[in-house]
């Protein structure tokens, strides 16, 4: 009983975790926005929802105490996808790339999806406990 709940939600708890996760890195890139050649990163959110619910992400990461230790040099990745450089759009002089208006755009966009995916969660919990209560 307890797997068919926790597969029911599996979806969203992915959803949610990579919504997270992406809200974390366009923080990063606001909070970057005056470093001299930093550049403004990403993730393609569906191509890596959907390497995660076919099971080619989604894995556990080790912990570790320094940055980099366990990794294979690989770069940084988010639920097994790579993260990406955004296209700039216009660039500065100090080589910096974060566009102050896109990076907004998204972290606004993104702020609503999660929302709406725990709004979601709340009542897909709702209809479960609906459910069992009979």
């Amino acid at each position: 009983m307890v797997s068919k709940i926790d597969s029911a939600l599996q979806f969203n708890r992915t959803v949610l975790n990579l919504r997270s996760a992406r809200q974390e890195l366009i923080a990063s890139n606001i909070a970057n926005v005056d470093t001299p050649n930093y550049k403004a990163k990403d993730i393609d959110f569906a191509k890596t929802l959907q390497g995660a619910m076919s099971g080619n992400g989604a894995k556990l990461q080790m912990a570790g105490t320094v940055p980099h230790h366990l990794s294979s040099g690989t770069g940084e990745n988010v639920m097994g996808a790579p993260v990406m450089f955004r296209n700039v759009v216009q660039p500065s002089a100090d080589g910096n790339t974060v566009d102050m208006d896109v990076e907004r755009a998204q972290f606004a966009d993104n702020a609503l999806r999660y929302e709406a995916s725990v709004k979601f969660v709340d009542n897909q919990i709702k209809s479960v406990l609906t459910a069992l209560q009979g």
